[in-house]
């Protein structure tokens, strides 16, 4: 199984410029505490709530203060057509729920989380247990 039929393909980016106030407040809207940050398509970047709190709360950040400055640079992503060992091997080394994906170019394709994982997984062999358990036993037609 490939990453790029596990990610989430459609999720909301935030880009370097737009004030830390705006993506905290989509980020309360959605529900979620993470959000890549890009460039046009290309990825540069992560803002996650812990960044809005220790970057930008507790160092008195003016709420205009651009995502830029507070966002995680070096962040970890994959590719999208990694496969479901480097997706599990990545996230349990650097205990990280959540992971940009990328192609060739470095462009955002989408995210998976732990819960597109565990979902995708689950559907996929919930499908193979019942395949199996439906095939008649020999000599039972």
């Amino acid at each position: 199984m490939k990453v790029r039929d596990l990610m989430t393909r459609d999720v909301e980016v935030a880009r370097p410029e737009e004030p830390i106030q705006s993506v905290a407040q989509r980020m309360a809207r959605g529900d979620f505490g993470f959000m890549p940050v890009v460039d046009g398509k290309r990825l540069i970047g992560a803002v996650t709530d812990r960044d809005l709190a220790i970057r930008a709360v507790a160092g008195a950040l003016p709420p205009s203060t651009p995502v830029g400055e507070v966002m995680t640079r070096d962040v970890t992503f994959l590719h999208e057509n990694d496969d479901l060992e480097t997706v599990l091997n990545k996230m349990s080394g650097e205990q990280i729920r959540r992971l940009p994906i990328v192609n060739d170019a470095r462009d955002l394709c989408g995210v998976v989380s732990i819960g597109d994982m565990a979902a995708k997984v689950k559907e996929r062999y919930a499908g193979e247990a019942l395949e199996a358990i439906s095939k008649p036993a020999a000599g039972h037609a």
